[in-house]
């Protein structure tokens, strides 16, 4: 049995022992470099709008508290798009882990403590939306906006917010466990963090 392995298999505590050898050597490593490619490429998704306009974001990070806007803008695009990259390979795992951990954190408590609202419509809005050539309006989009949005807007908090907890989660693993055995900081640097 590996000790080093991030989550070691006794033999003996195993139903099928044979097996031990197969999750250490394989199946284990194999399902830690998917979540963390996974959530380095989530990374990268999201941080390549950032890093192509680095400076969008200033009145959002100074809305957040973080001052100066001009500094935290690109560096949070950098630490997504690059941040995400480093993480999917495995390299300098735990620093950018870390780094991205508190970031996710940040968006984490942004979504629960700034909810997107009760609805799209008013009671006008929605005498406006029944009034109005129905043609304008997709099926979906009228059955979205039926109930003024409130639905539709309580779906997309949800996901905000699940979305948030898993990534953050898993970045916050990834900072504790490192990259695992297929991961650069293991085959190029040949330590970890």
């Amino acid at each position: 049995m590996n000790k080093n392995a991030p989550f070691s298999n006794d033999r003996t505590a195993l139903i099928i022992p044979l097996l031990s050898g197969f999750y250490e050597r394989f199946a284990q490593p194999l399902a830690w470099t998917a979540l963390r490619v996974a959530i380095g490429g989530m990374l990268v998704v999201e941080g390549y709008p950032k890093i192509m306009a680095p400076f969008a974001q200033v009145g959002f990070v100074e809305n957040l508290g973080f001052y100066p806007g001009w500094l935290w803008s690109p560096t949070l695009a950098a630490m997504q798009f690059f941040g995400g990259m480093f993480l999917a390979v495995g390299l300098f795992t735990r620093p950018v882990a870390l780094a991205n951990t508190v970031m996710l954190a940040i968006t984490l408590w942004f979504h629960f403590a700034n909810p997107y609202g009760h609805a799209l419509l008013t009671e006008a809005g929605m005498e406006a939306l029944k009034a109005a050539d129905q043609t304008l309006f997709t099926p979906q989009g009228l059955r979205r906006l039926a109930d003024g949005g409130t639905i539709f807007l309580e779906q997309v908090q949800t996901k905000a917010e699940l979305a948030s907890l898993f990534w953050t989660g898993g970045a916050a693993l990834f900072a504790a466990f490192g990259g695992g055995y297929w991961s650069m900081d293991r085959s190029l640097l040949k330590k970890q963090f």
